[in-house]
């Protein structure tokens, strides 16, 4: 019999729906894996009651010949971004320690609606800050990869969202939220395997996420394949009155859309990707995405996005400046973490609080972002980093005159050791330069395995469409998909 571990989000909803196996049968299954999966550290919060109550819900439902909701039977990870009432929700640091919302984020209130159960909160670099899943205050989380050369090193599984990625990756949920700010989803997607996509600024409420840089996070979906996606992500999105910047746009089928065929579109190839000792296996890999799309009935055409090269200077400027608003809130009055030493007065707990709760990481963004909003730096530093943002929107406004969609690696290289680059913080930012460009310009973009490396490790490919084109980039993935033929899957050491 097929491990129930092994089945996806399509797999478990329809085989809930004819009976083929219980909801309950199903959340057990994942339950006793993620139980037994500590050593990946992917779980800060384990929450066992609550997948197993949406499966007897859903059981029952099948029982009485009621219609099934979209996701019942389906157990999710959740990042621990995401508030959830009465589950702790730390945003993996120090300072939200303890903190158990007494609400719940939209995002997540819809995927509970729409019948998915909670299997518990997902690690994650602490704030959302990082590429690597180093900075969570509560450990890193490990990649179930392992180099196919007999390295035994620890490997990163991306970040921000890197224990989505490894739980989906390890068959620990057969599919988990995650957060992009300047590639979360994607670059963590890449690392391990999986499909994951960001979707137009907008799509998905931000109530009830907690803010890095509010005009750039947007919540997304991670799972094995490119219709789970879609099938999540329709579960995600919607307006919300209760987000200024949610769309009031009606949620299309992204699901019942899915089309591979790339007859009659254009695919644009980006000549400033192509950067400066980029990886000869990169590069092959994108080459044989361009084959695969004109195999599908693409147009391949090259087009230019003069101003990529400013895209992570301006982000790393505009992303700081937003988390240093943000996070002032973080001061140990109302909640998490309060350091008060003895005889201390307010601007004393202040300081104490935030120098014991925030990670190095955050402190460092904190201390940038400051600098670039003070009086004296703001029109030299913000100001033109703004400018600058939307000049890389205009960049992609122009492309799309020229073609459909645009190819660009996901990721610069394939995942990374532990410890290999944490301690040069630019190398660890240029992890993000084939992302950020589009989160400027509010784009949806996705990552879909496209191969593996010489050592044997995963390698994505990233799609971007046009705002509010999440079908064509899921189609476009799709076709990706089929013709990749992408089965790999981290051998179990946990």
């Amino acid at each position: 019999m097929t491990d129930l571990t092994d089945l996806g989000i399509a797999a478990i909803r329809d085989g809930v729906r004819l009976g083929s196996f219980s909801a309950a049968e199903i959340a057990d299954a994942f339950i006793v894996k993620v139980s037994r999966a500590k050593a990946l550290n992917a779980f800060l919060v384990e929450t066992p009651d609550h997948a197993m109550a949406a499966a007897r819900d859903a059981d029952a439902a099948r029982a009485a010949g009621e219609l099934l909701k979209p996701l019942a039977g389906v157990p999710i990870g959740m990042k621990d971004l995401f508030c959830t009432r009465g589950v702790a929700t730390t945003a993996g640091s120090l300072i939200l320690e303890g903190f158990t919302p007494p609400y719940e984020s939209t995002v997540s209130g819809n995927l509970f609606a729409a019948g998915a159960g909670m299997l518990g909160k997902l690690n994650m670099d602490q704030f959302a800050m990082g590429s690597s899943n180093e900075t969570s205050a509560f450990g890193n989380v490990i990649s179930p990869w392992r180099r196919a050369d007999g390295g035994n090193a620890a490997l990163a599984p991306g970040g921000s969202s890197g224990g989505s990625s490894a739980a989906v990756a390890a068959r620990l949920c057969p599919g988990a939220t995650g957060t992009d700010t300047g590639g979360s989803i994607r670059q963590p997607a890449a690392f391990v395997g999986i499909s994951g996509i960001k979707p137009t600024y907008g799509r998905c409420s931000r109530w009830g996420v907690v803010a890095f840089a509010s005009s750039l996070d947007q919540a997304g979906p991670m799972a094995r394949d490119v219709r789970d996606c879609a099938i999540m992500l329709e579960a995600m999105a919607g307006f919300d009155a209760k987000d200024a910047t949610s769309l009031n746009l009606p949620v299309p089928q992204w699901e019942a859309g899915l089309n591979a065929s790339m007859v009659g579109k254009r695919i644009g190839i980006p000549r400033e990707y192509r950067v400066e000792n980029m990886p000869v296996e990169i590069d092959a890999l994108w080459q044989q995405g361009i084959d695969w799309l004109r195999d599908a009935g693409a147009e391949i055409v090259e087009v230019s996005l003069p101003h990529t090269k400013y895209a992570l200077p301006a982000y790393y400027i505009i992303a700081p400046a937003e988390a240093s608003s943000n996070l002032a809130r973080y001061d140990g009055v109302r909640y998490g973490l309060r350091d008060l030493p003895e005889g201390a007065n307010l601007q004393d707990m202040y300081a104490a609080t935030r120098a014991a709760g925030f990670g190095d990481e955050v402190k460092r963004r904190i201390m940038i972002g400051t600098y670039v909003l003070s009086a004296g730096f703001y029109d030299a530093y913000f100001t033109q980093a703004s400018k600058v943002r939307t000049l890389i929107a205009r960049d992609f406004d122009r492309a799309f005159k020229a073609c459909d969609y645009l190819l660009t690696p996901t990721a610069p290289s394939a995942a990374f050791a532990l410890g290999e680059k944490s301690a040069d913080p630019i190398a660890m930012y240029l992890n993000d330069v084939f992302t950020v460009p589009s989160s400027l310009a509010g784009l949806p973009a996705m990552s879909v395995p496209g191969g593996l490396d010489k050592a044997g490790l995963p390698l994505g490919l990233q799609i971007i469409g046009r705002a509010l084109d999440e079908q064509g980039v899921l189609n476009a993935c799709l076709a990706i998909e089929e013709r990749a033929g992408f089965v790999a899957r981290p051998e179990a050491w946990w």
